[in-house]
Protein backbone atom coordinates (compact mmCIF):
# COMPACT_ATOMS: atom_id res chain seq x y z
CA UNK A 1 0.00 0.00 0.00
CA UNK A 2 1.32 3.46 -0.98
CA UNK A 3 2.02 6.08 1.73
CA UNK A 4 -0.42 8.41 -0.25
CA UNK A 5 -3.14 5.67 0.45
CA UNK A 6 -2.49 5.09 3.95
CA UNK A 7 -2.56 8.22 4.90
CA UNK A 8 -6.37 8.67 3.35
CA UNK A 9 -7.33 5.67 5.13
CA UNK A 10 -6.19 6.97 8.78
CA UNK A 11 -7.71 10.33 7.95
CA UNK A 12 -11.24 8.69 6.52
CA UNK A 13 -11.30 6.62 9.95
CA UNK A 14 -10.84 9.26 11.68
CA UNK A 15 -13.32 11.41 10.46
CA UNK A 16 -15.50 8.58 10.92
CA UNK A 17 -14.76 8.34 14.53
CA UNK A 18 -15.22 11.29 15.06
CA UNK A 19 -19.07 12.17 13.36
CA UNK A 20 -19.48 9.10 15.27
CA UNK A 21 -19.11 10.29 18.92
CA UNK A 22 -19.68 14.05 18.16
CA UNK A 23 -23.71 14.65 19.06
CA UNK A 24 -23.26 11.81 22.23
CA UNK A 25 -20.06 13.43 23.77
CA UNK A 26 -21.48 16.90 23.13
CA UNK A 27 -25.26 16.09 24.45
CA UNK A 28 -22.97 14.52 27.48
CA UNK A 29 -21.14 17.51 28.35
CA UNK A 30 -24.28 19.35 27.80
CA UNK A 31 -25.88 17.97 30.78
CA UNK A 32 -22.35 17.67 32.50
CA UNK A 33 -22.56 21.59 32.83
CA UNK A 34 -26.49 21.77 33.24
CA UNK A 35 -27.17 19.46 35.69
CA UNK A 36 -27.76 20.81 39.39
CA UNK A 37 -26.77 16.74 40.62
CA UNK A 38 -23.83 16.54 42.49
CA UNK A 39 -22.06 13.24 42.37
CA UNK A 40 -20.99 11.69 45.98
CA UNK A 41 -17.35 11.88 44.71
CA UNK A 42 -17.35 15.80 43.96
CA UNK A 43 -20.24 16.17 47.11
CA UNK A 44 -16.47 14.36 49.22
CA UNK A 45 -14.35 17.39 47.13
CA UNK A 46 -16.76 20.25 48.11
CA UNK A 47 -16.27 19.43 51.57
CA UNK A 48 -12.82 18.57 51.88
CA UNK A 49 -12.03 22.14 50.18
CA UNK A 50 -14.96 24.47 51.60
CA UNK A 51 -17.02 24.54 48.88
CA UNK A 52 -20.85 25.47 48.41
CA UNK A 53 -21.34 24.10 45.20
CA UNK A 54 -24.91 25.54 44.81
CA UNK A 55 -23.56 29.58 44.95
CA UNK A 56 -22.64 31.42 41.75
CA UNK A 57 -20.35 33.82 41.16
CA UNK A 58 -19.72 37.15 39.20
CA UNK A 59 -16.86 37.49 36.41
CA UNK A 60 -14.61 38.92 38.74
CA UNK A 61 -14.69 35.96 41.24
CA UNK A 62 -14.64 33.25 38.77
CA UNK A 63 -11.68 35.08 37.26
CA UNK A 64 -9.77 35.16 40.56
CA UNK A 65 -10.57 31.79 41.27
CA UNK A 66 -8.98 30.35 37.60
CA UNK A 67 -5.63 32.95 38.65
CA UNK A 68 -6.00 31.41 42.28
CA UNK A 69 -6.17 28.31 41.73
CA UNK A 70 -3.14 28.52 38.63
CA UNK A 71 -0.88 30.36 40.83
CA UNK A 72 -1.15 27.76 43.64
CA UNK A 73 -0.76 24.69 41.19
CA UNK A 74 2.42 26.46 39.63
CA UNK A 75 4.09 27.07 43.00
CA UNK A 76 3.14 23.36 44.26
CA UNK A 77 4.94 21.96 40.57
CA UNK A 78 7.59 23.82 40.97
CA UNK A 79 8.32 22.97 44.67
CA UNK A 80 7.78 19.11 43.29
CA UNK A 81 10.66 19.38 40.99
CA UNK A 82 12.93 21.34 43.48
CA UNK A 83 13.00 18.99 45.88
CA UNK A 84 12.58 15.84 43.73
CA UNK A 85 15.64 14.26 45.34
CA UNK A 86 13.61 13.28 48.45
CA UNK A 87 10.65 11.88 46.73
CA UNK A 88 9.70 8.28 46.26
CA UNK A 89 10.41 6.94 42.64
CA UNK A 90 13.09 9.75 42.32
CA UNK A 91 15.04 7.05 40.34
CA UNK A 92 17.98 9.34 41.81
CA UNK A 93 17.34 12.05 39.52
CA UNK A 94 18.86 15.66 41.26
CA UNK A 95 16.92 18.96 41.78
CA UNK A 96 15.40 20.02 38.75
CA UNK A 97 17.29 23.57 38.55
CA UNK A 98 15.26 27.17 39.00
CA UNK A 99 15.14 27.95 35.58
CA UNK A 100 13.74 24.63 33.90
CA UNK A 101 11.20 24.09 37.12
CA UNK A 102 9.92 28.18 36.61
CA UNK A 103 9.04 27.63 33.08
CA UNK A 104 7.98 23.70 33.09
CA UNK A 105 5.74 24.68 36.10
CA UNK A 106 3.95 27.46 34.19
CA UNK A 107 3.95 25.14 31.18
CA UNK A 108 1.81 22.93 32.51
CA UNK A 109 -0.16 24.71 34.45
CA UNK A 110 -1.02 26.75 31.48
CA UNK A 111 -1.67 23.48 29.41
CA UNK A 112 1.55 24.53 26.66
CA UNK A 113 3.30 21.60 27.98
CA UNK A 114 6.73 23.21 26.15
CA UNK A 115 9.47 21.10 27.35
CA UNK A 116 13.19 22.16 27.16
CA UNK A 117 14.75 19.33 29.11
CA UNK A 118 15.07 15.75 28.54
CA UNK A 119 12.28 13.65 30.55
CA UNK A 120 14.19 9.96 30.34
CA UNK A 121 17.06 11.74 32.32
CA UNK A 122 15.21 15.16 34.34
CA UNK A 123 12.19 14.08 36.24
CA UNK A 124 11.87 10.92 38.01
CA UNK A 125 8.38 8.71 38.24
CA UNK A 126 6.86 10.76 41.31
CA UNK A 127 6.99 13.93 39.60
CA UNK A 128 5.61 13.13 36.31
CA UNK A 129 2.46 11.38 37.35
CA UNK A 130 1.34 13.33 40.97
CA UNK A 131 3.02 16.67 39.23
CA UNK A 132 3.23 16.60 35.55
CA UNK A 133 0.40 14.36 34.87
CA UNK A 134 -1.98 15.99 37.33
CA UNK A 135 -1.33 19.16 35.67
CA UNK A 136 -2.65 17.35 32.28
CA UNK A 137 -5.70 17.12 33.57
CA UNK A 138 -6.62 20.00 35.25
CA UNK A 139 -5.29 22.72 32.69
CA UNK A 140 -7.63 20.94 29.99
CA UNK A 141 -10.23 21.51 33.03
CA UNK A 142 -9.63 25.17 33.45
CA UNK A 143 -9.82 25.81 29.55
CA UNK A 144 -13.31 23.76 29.90
CA UNK A 145 -14.68 25.57 32.27
CA UNK A 146 -14.04 29.06 30.71
CA UNK A 147 -15.71 28.19 27.47
CA UNK A 148 -18.59 26.67 29.42
CA UNK A 149 -18.39 30.18 31.44
CA UNK A 150 -18.55 32.19 28.40
CA UNK A 151 -21.49 29.95 26.98
CA UNK A 152 -23.61 30.84 29.84
CA UNK A 153 -22.59 34.56 29.26
CA UNK A 154 -25.06 33.65 25.80
CA UNK A 155 -28.13 31.83 27.05
CA UNK A 156 -28.43 33.88 30.34
CA UNK A 157 -29.91 37.06 31.13
CA UNK A 158 -29.99 40.11 33.26
CA UNK A 159 -28.06 38.14 35.68
CA UNK A 160 -24.35 38.97 37.29
CA UNK A 161 -23.69 34.92 37.83
CA UNK A 162 -21.47 32.67 35.58
CA UNK A 163 -21.90 29.58 37.42
CA UNK A 164 -19.14 28.44 39.96
CA UNK A 165 -15.48 27.99 38.67
CA UNK A 166 -14.89 24.79 41.58
CA UNK A 167 -17.75 23.42 40.28
CA UNK A 168 -17.25 23.39 36.67
CA UNK A 169 -13.50 22.55 37.25
CA UNK A 170 -14.36 19.71 39.60
CA UNK A 171 -17.51 18.29 37.19
CA UNK A 172 -14.90 18.69 33.80
CA UNK A 173 -12.26 16.70 35.23
CA UNK A 174 -14.08 14.04 37.35
CA UNK A 175 -16.99 13.43 34.63
CA UNK A 176 -15.23 13.99 31.48
CA UNK A 177 -11.36 13.99 31.56
CA UNK A 178 -10.97 11.25 34.23
CA UNK A 179 -13.09 8.18 32.70
CA UNK A 180 -12.12 8.99 28.65
CA UNK A 181 -8.51 9.03 30.06
CA UNK A 182 -9.35 5.90 31.90
CA UNK A 183 -10.55 3.97 29.30
CA UNK A 184 -7.77 5.46 26.74
CA UNK A 185 -5.45 4.33 28.62
CA UNK A 186 -6.47 0.62 29.14
CA UNK A 187 -6.46 0.72 24.81
CA UNK A 188 -3.45 2.35 24.38
CA UNK A 189 -1.06 -0.34 26.73
CA UNK A 190 -3.55 -3.42 24.89
CA UNK A 191 -1.77 -2.07 21.47
CA UNK A 192 1.71 -2.23 23.10
CA UNK A 193 2.19 1.71 24.44
CA UNK A 194 4.49 0.81 27.78
CA UNK A 195 3.66 1.28 31.30
CA UNK A 196 6.17 1.06 33.74
CA UNK A 197 7.71 2.13 36.65
CA UNK A 198 10.94 0.69 36.22
CA UNK A 199 14.04 3.62 35.49
CA UNK A 200 14.68 1.35 32.05
CA UNK A 201 15.50 -2.34 31.06
CA UNK A 202 19.49 -3.31 30.67
CA UNK A 203 19.88 -4.53 26.91
CA UNK A 204 22.38 -5.55 24.87
CA UNK A 205 24.23 -3.43 21.43
CA UNK A 206 25.64 -5.83 18.41
CA UNK A 207 29.07 -5.27 19.63
CA UNK A 208 28.39 -6.53 22.76
CA UNK A 209 28.08 -3.58 24.99
CA UNK A 210 25.27 -2.35 27.39
CA UNK A 211 22.91 0.24 27.05
CA UNK A 212 19.57 0.92 28.98
CA UNK A 213 16.89 2.09 27.58
CA UNK A 214 14.54 4.34 29.65
CA UNK A 215 10.68 2.99 30.85
CA UNK A 216 8.11 4.89 32.22
CA UNK A 217 4.19 5.07 32.64
CA UNK A 218 3.61 5.92 29.44
CA UNK A 219 0.24 4.93 28.28
CA UNK A 220 -1.48 6.57 30.99
CA UNK A 221 0.20 9.87 30.05
CA UNK A 222 -0.45 9.37 26.90
CA UNK A 223 -4.15 9.15 27.09
CA UNK A 224 -4.61 12.44 28.92
CA UNK A 225 -1.65 14.01 27.41
CA UNK A 226 -3.32 13.84 24.18
CA UNK A 227 -7.11 14.29 25.32
CA UNK A 228 -6.53 17.24 27.43
CA UNK A 229 -4.74 18.82 24.47
CA UNK A 230 -1.67 18.79 26.46
CA UNK A 231 1.02 17.01 24.70
CA UNK A 232 4.04 16.99 26.56
CA UNK A 233 5.93 13.59 26.17
CA UNK A 234 6.64 11.52 29.31
CA UNK A 235 9.66 10.33 26.82
CA UNK A 236 11.87 13.18 24.90
CA UNK A 237 10.86 11.72 21.54
CA UNK A 238 7.47 12.19 21.98
CA UNK A 239 5.04 10.77 20.17
CA UNK A 240 7.56 9.94 17.61
CA UNK A 241 9.16 7.29 20.07
CA UNK A 242 7.68 3.96 20.03
CA UNK A 243 7.23 3.16 23.21
CA UNK A 244 4.71 6.28 23.31
CA UNK A 245 3.20 6.02 19.78
CA UNK A 246 4.25 2.39 18.55
CA UNK A 247 1.88 1.76 15.40
CA UNK A 248 -0.17 2.86 13.11
CA UNK A 249 -3.19 2.75 15.41
CA UNK A 250 -2.16 3.87 18.16
CA UNK A 251 -0.98 7.07 15.80
CA UNK A 252 -4.90 6.81 14.91
CA UNK A 253 -5.99 6.64 18.67
CA UNK A 254 -4.20 9.63 19.61
CA UNK A 255 -4.97 11.74 16.80
CA UNK A 256 -8.85 11.29 17.59
CA UNK A 257 -8.25 11.69 21.27
CA UNK A 258 -6.61 15.12 20.26
CA UNK A 259 -9.94 16.19 18.30
CA UNK A 260 -12.76 14.24 20.03
CA UNK A 261 -13.46 16.76 23.00
CA UNK A 262 -12.72 20.15 21.22
CA UNK A 263 -14.80 19.58 18.03
CA UNK A 264 -17.96 17.82 20.50
CA UNK A 265 -17.77 21.21 22.36
CA UNK A 266 -19.21 22.96 19.04
CA UNK A 267 -21.77 20.74 19.81
CA UNK A 268 -22.31 21.15 23.60
CA UNK A 269 -22.31 25.08 22.55
CA UNK A 270 -25.26 24.53 20.30
CA UNK A 271 -27.00 22.20 22.58
CA UNK A 272 -26.74 24.84 25.50
CA UNK A 273 -27.87 27.71 23.34
CA UNK A 274 -30.54 25.64 22.33
CA UNK A 275 -29.55 25.86 18.73
CA UNK A 276 -27.65 23.24 17.00
CA UNK A 277 -26.86 25.09 13.74
CA UNK A 278 -24.90 27.23 15.82
CA UNK A 279 -22.65 24.75 16.78
CA UNK A 280 -22.14 23.38 13.18
CA UNK A 281 -21.49 26.45 11.72
CA UNK A 282 -18.52 26.84 14.17
CA UNK A 283 -17.56 23.23 13.59
CA UNK A 284 -17.62 24.34 9.90
CA UNK A 285 -15.43 27.42 9.99
CA UNK A 286 -13.00 25.03 12.13
CA UNK A 287 -13.31 21.73 9.69
CA UNK A 288 -12.23 24.00 6.62
CA UNK A 289 -9.22 26.11 8.14
CA UNK A 290 -7.73 22.53 9.63
CA UNK A 291 -8.17 21.29 5.86
CA UNK A 292 -6.69 23.90 4.22
CA UNK A 293 -3.44 24.00 6.27
CA UNK A 294 -3.69 19.46 6.01
CA UNK A 295 -3.93 19.89 2.45
CA UNK A 296 -0.70 22.86 2.33
CA UNK A 297 1.44 20.64 4.56
CA UNK A 298 0.93 17.56 2.80
CA UNK A 299 1.26 18.56 -0.96
CA UNK A 300 4.50 20.19 0.30
CA UNK A 301 5.86 17.06 2.07
CA UNK A 302 4.90 14.83 -0.61
CA UNK A 303 6.28 16.72 -3.34
CA UNK A 304 10.26 16.66 -3.26
CA UNK A 305 11.64 20.23 -4.33
CA UNK A 306 14.49 20.49 -2.03
CA UNK A 307 18.18 18.88 -3.86
CA UNK A 308 18.34 16.57 -0.90
CA UNK A 309 14.71 15.00 -1.16
CA UNK A 310 15.18 14.90 -4.78
CA UNK A 311 18.29 12.70 -4.08
CA UNK A 312 16.71 10.24 -1.52
CA UNK A 313 13.45 10.10 -3.83
CA UNK A 314 11.32 11.79 -0.67
CA UNK A 315 10.96 14.16 2.00
CA UNK A 316 11.48 11.82 5.08
CA UNK A 317 14.21 13.03 6.89
CA UNK A 318 12.63 13.92 10.32
CA UNK A 319 9.96 11.17 9.75
CA UNK A 320 9.19 8.16 11.26
CA UNK A 321 9.37 5.12 8.65
CA UNK A 322 6.36 3.56 10.18
CA UNK A 323 4.33 7.12 9.87
CA UNK A 324 5.62 8.45 6.50
CA UNK A 325 4.89 12.03 5.27
CA UNK A 326 1.49 11.15 5.22
CA UNK A 327 0.20 10.50 8.95
CA UNK A 328 3.15 13.04 10.15
CA UNK A 329 1.51 15.55 8.17
CA UNK A 330 -2.02 15.03 9.43
CA UNK A 331 -0.37 14.51 13.05
CA UNK A 332 1.30 18.28 12.87
CA UNK A 333 -1.62 19.71 11.29
CA UNK A 334 -4.08 18.14 14.22
CA UNK A 335 -1.44 19.23 16.70
CA UNK A 336 -0.83 22.43 15.95
CA UNK A 337 -4.61 23.51 14.92
CA UNK A 338 -5.25 22.43 18.91
CA UNK A 339 -3.15 23.52 21.69
CA UNK A 340 -1.72 19.96 21.91
CA UNK A 341 1.95 20.72 20.55
CA UNK A 342 2.96 16.66 20.75
CA UNK A 343 4.51 15.38 17.75
CA UNK A 344 5.04 11.77 15.33
CA UNK A 345 8.13 13.78 13.74
CA UNK A 346 10.54 16.80 13.58
CA UNK A 347 8.91 19.92 12.34
CA UNK A 348 12.09 21.80 12.17
CA UNK A 349 12.72 18.91 8.56
CA UNK A 350 9.51 19.98 7.44
CA UNK A 351 10.39 21.94 4.02
CA UNK A 352 9.62 25.95 4.30
CA UNK A 353 5.95 25.92 3.09
CA UNK A 354 5.23 22.48 5.04
CA UNK A 355 6.70 24.25 8.37
CA UNK A 356 4.66 27.12 7.54
CA UNK A 357 1.22 25.73 7.75
CA UNK A 358 1.74 24.64 11.60
CA UNK A 359 2.97 28.01 12.29
CA UNK A 360 0.20 29.72 10.73
CA UNK A 361 -2.31 27.10 12.60
CA UNK A 362 -0.90 28.28 15.88
CA UNK A 363 -1.00 31.98 14.79
CA UNK A 364 -4.52 31.87 13.71
CA UNK A 365 -4.81 31.55 17.41
CA UNK A 366 -5.22 27.95 17.78
CA UNK A 367 -9.06 27.71 16.94
CA UNK A 368 -8.86 24.72 14.15
CA UNK A 369 -10.53 23.35 16.09
CA UNK A 370 -8.32 24.70 19.31
CA UNK A 371 -7.66 23.75 22.35
CA UNK A 372 -10.03 22.05 25.42
CA UNK A 373 -11.97 24.92 25.80
CA UNK A 374 -9.76 27.31 24.86
CA UNK A 375 -10.92 26.31 20.58
CA UNK A 376 -14.12 27.15 21.55
CA UNK A 377 -14.12 30.44 23.89
CA UNK A 378 -10.99 31.86 21.17
CA UNK A 379 -13.75 31.04 17.63
CA UNK A 380 -16.54 32.68 19.84
CA UNK A 381 -14.11 35.80 20.41
CA UNK A 382 -13.75 35.84 16.39
CA UNK A 383 -16.92 35.37 16.01
CA UNK A 384 -17.70 38.76 17.74
CA UNK A 385 -15.12 40.44 15.96
CA UNK A 386 -16.76 39.27 12.44
CA UNK A 387 -20.42 40.57 13.51
CA UNK A 388 -18.96 43.85 14.89
CA UNK A 389 -16.86 44.30 11.38
CA UNK A 390 -20.42 43.18 10.18
CA UNK A 391 -21.82 45.90 12.07
CA UNK A 392 -19.75 48.52 10.46
CA UNK A 393 -20.50 47.78 6.75
CA UNK A 394 -24.12 47.97 7.57
CA UNK A 395 -24.54 50.73 10.37
CA UNK A 396 -26.09 48.64 12.50
CA UNK A 397 -25.39 47.96 16.35
CA UNK A 398 -23.74 44.14 15.52
CA UNK A 399 -25.65 41.36 17.82
CA UNK A 400 -24.86 37.64 18.18
CA UNK A 401 -27.24 35.14 19.31
CA UNK A 402 -29.33 37.81 21.04
CA UNK A 403 -26.60 39.90 22.35
CA UNK A 404 -25.79 43.36 21.77
CA UNK A 405 -22.04 43.95 21.38
CA UNK A 406 -21.62 47.27 22.07
CA UNK A 407 -18.05 48.72 23.56
CA UNK A 408 -17.60 47.20 26.43
CA UNK A 409 -17.66 43.39 24.55
CA UNK A 410 -16.32 44.35 21.70
CA UNK A 411 -13.52 45.65 23.82
CA UNK A 412 -13.23 42.53 25.52
CA UNK A 413 -12.82 40.41 22.42
CA UNK A 414 -10.46 42.80 21.39
CA UNK A 415 -7.73 42.39 23.98
CA UNK A 416 -8.70 38.92 23.95
CA UNK A 417 -7.76 38.48 20.27
CA UNK A 418 -4.72 41.05 20.36
CA UNK A 419 -2.51 39.33 23.30
CA UNK A 420 -1.13 36.62 21.74
CA UNK A 421 0.35 38.95 18.72
CA UNK A 422 1.77 41.30 21.19
CA UNK A 423 3.62 38.47 22.86
CA UNK A 424 4.91 36.62 19.56
CA UNK A 425 6.00 39.85 17.88
CA UNK A 426 7.27 41.54 21.27
CA UNK A 427 9.19 38.26 22.08
CA UNK A 428 10.43 37.34 18.56
CA UNK A 429 11.73 40.54 18.24
CA UNK A 430 13.62 41.24 21.54
CA UNK A 431 15.00 37.81 20.95
CA UNK A 432 16.08 38.55 17.37
CA UNK A 433 18.04 41.54 18.73
CA UNK A 434 20.10 39.78 21.39
CA UNK A 435 23.52 38.83 20.44
CA UNK A 436 23.55 35.18 22.09
CA UNK A 437 20.70 34.29 19.88
CA UNK A 438 22.40 33.52 16.70
CA UNK A 439 24.18 31.01 18.66
CA UNK A 440 20.99 29.42 20.28
CA UNK A 441 19.69 28.85 16.37
CA UNK A 442 20.63 25.33 14.42
CA UNK A 443 19.71 27.42 11.21
CA UNK A 444 20.64 30.92 10.07
CA UNK A 445 18.22 32.97 7.25
CA UNK A 446 15.22 32.52 7.06
CA UNK A 447 14.60 29.27 8.58
CA UNK A 448 16.84 30.24 11.71
CA UNK A 449 14.01 33.25 11.99
CA UNK A 450 11.44 30.54 11.44
CA UNK A 451 12.84 29.04 14.59
CA UNK A 452 12.53 32.08 16.57
CA UNK A 453 8.92 33.02 15.54
CA UNK A 454 7.70 29.45 15.81
CA UNK A 455 9.13 29.37 19.42
CA UNK A 456 6.95 32.61 20.89
CA UNK A 457 4.02 31.44 18.63
CA UNK A 458 3.74 28.06 20.41
CA UNK A 459 4.16 29.71 23.84
CA UNK A 460 2.31 32.12 23.42
CA UNK A 461 -0.57 29.77 21.83
CA UNK A 462 -0.11 27.48 24.58
CA UNK A 463 0.90 24.93 22.01
CA UNK A 464 3.79 24.23 23.32
CA UNK A 465 5.46 21.89 20.00
CA UNK A 466 8.87 23.24 19.00
CA UNK A 467 11.34 23.46 15.72
CA UNK A 468 13.62 21.43 17.31
CA UNK A 469 16.60 24.14 15.89
CA UNK A 470 16.03 26.09 18.35
CA UNK A 471 18.16 25.64 21.66
CA UNK A 472 16.20 27.48 24.36
CA UNK A 473 17.56 26.10 27.33
CA UNK A 474 19.55 29.73 28.12
CA UNK A 475 18.31 31.85 31.41
CA UNK A 476 16.59 33.88 28.44
CA UNK A 477 14.69 31.56 26.39
CA UNK A 478 13.62 30.19 30.13
CA UNK A 479 11.98 33.23 31.50
CA UNK A 480 10.78 35.03 28.12
CA UNK A 481 9.25 31.69 27.12
CA UNK A 482 7.74 31.24 30.80
CA UNK A 483 6.05 34.94 30.57
CA UNK A 484 5.21 34.07 27.18
CA UNK A 485 2.77 31.38 27.81
CA UNK A 486 1.36 33.29 31.47
CA UNK A 487 0.27 35.93 29.60
CA UNK A 488 -0.60 33.94 26.63
CA UNK A 489 -2.76 32.11 28.82
CA UNK A 490 -4.36 34.19 31.24
CA UNK A 491 -4.63 37.35 29.45
CA UNK A 492 -7.52 36.04 27.29
CA UNK A 493 -9.13 33.84 30.12
CA UNK A 494 -9.66 37.40 32.37
CA UNK A 495 -10.81 39.49 28.87
CA UNK A 496 -13.24 36.16 28.22
CA UNK A 497 -14.62 35.92 31.67
CA UNK A 498 -14.78 40.10 31.49
CA UNK A 499 -17.03 39.09 28.24
CA UNK A 500 -18.72 36.66 29.37
CA UNK A 501 -20.06 38.80 32.67
CA UNK A 502 -20.97 41.59 30.22
CA UNK A 503 -22.82 39.69 28.01
CA UNK A 504 -25.22 37.41 30.99
CA UNK A 505 -26.05 41.12 32.46
CA UNK A 506 -27.96 42.13 29.21
CA UNK A 507 -31.35 41.18 28.14
CA UNK A 508 -31.79 38.55 25.40
CA UNK A 509 -32.87 41.20 21.82
CA UNK A 510 -35.40 39.22 19.37
CA UNK A 511 -33.98 38.41 16.13
CA UNK A 512 -35.78 40.85 13.87
CA UNK A 513 -35.40 41.39 9.54
CA UNK A 514 -32.33 43.49 10.37
CA UNK A 515 -30.48 40.72 12.04
CA UNK A 516 -28.27 38.67 10.45
CA UNK A 517 -28.34 35.46 10.10
CA UNK A 518 -25.25 33.39 12.15
CA UNK A 519 -26.36 29.82 11.23
CA UNK A 520 -25.78 29.78 7.52
CA UNK A 521 -22.55 29.89 4.83
CA UNK A 522 -22.77 33.97 4.51
CA UNK A 523 -21.58 33.92 8.85
CA UNK A 524 -19.30 30.94 7.82
CA UNK A 525 -17.71 32.82 5.44
CA UNK A 526 -17.25 36.32 7.35
CA UNK A 527 -16.03 34.32 10.21
CA UNK A 528 -13.52 32.36 8.21
CA UNK A 529 -12.16 35.53 6.71
CA UNK A 530 -12.24 37.68 9.89
CA UNK A 531 -9.57 34.43 11.06
CA UNK A 532 -7.40 34.60 8.09
CA UNK A 533 -7.65 38.99 7.77
CA UNK A 534 -6.52 38.85 11.36
CA UNK A 535 -3.92 36.53 11.20
CA UNK A 536 -2.24 38.08 7.85
CA UNK A 537 -2.55 41.87 8.62
CA UNK A 538 -1.09 41.10 12.26
CA UNK A 539 2.28 37.97 10.46
CA UNK A 540 2.47 37.97 7.12
CA UNK A 541 5.18 40.51 7.60
CA UNK A 542 7.48 38.10 9.61
CA UNK A 543 5.93 35.23 7.77
CA UNK A 544 7.28 36.65 4.39
CA UNK A 545 10.78 36.88 6.19
CA UNK A 546 10.63 33.53 7.58
CA UNK A 547 8.55 30.41 6.08
CA UNK A 548 7.46 32.31 2.82
CA UNK A 549 10.95 33.32 2.35
CA UNK A 550 12.08 29.99 2.41
CA UNK A 551 9.65 28.25 0.16
CA UNK A 552 10.33 30.74 -2.26
CA UNK A 553 14.16 30.42 -2.44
Amino acid sequence: MSDTAAGLIQLGLLLVALAVVYKPLGDYMARVFSTEKHLKLEKGLYRLFRVNPDSEQRWPTYAAGVLGFSFVSVVLLYLLQRLQPILPWSLGRGSVSPAVAFNTAISFVTNTNWQSYVPETTMGHFVQMAGLTVQNFLSAGVGLAVAIALTRGFIRSRTDRLGNFWVDLTRGTVRVLLPMAFVFALVLIALGVVQSLKAGVAVTNPDGSQSTIALAPAASQEAIKELGTNGGGILNANSAHPFENPNAWTNLIELFLILVIPVSLTRTFGRLVGKNKQGYVLLGVMGLLWAASLAVIWFSEARASNPAALAAGASMEGKEQRFGISSTSIFADTTTGTSTGAVNGAHDSLSGLGGGGPLLNMLYGEISPGGVGTGLYGILVMAIIAMFLAGLMVGRTPEYLGKKLGKREVTCAAISMLAMPTVVLLGAGIALMLPDTAGALGNSGAHGLSEILYGYASTGNNNGSAFGGLTATSDWFQSSFGVAMALGRFIPIVAVLCLAGSLAAQRKVPETAGTLPTTGPLFATMLTGTVVLVAALTFIPALALGPIAEALA
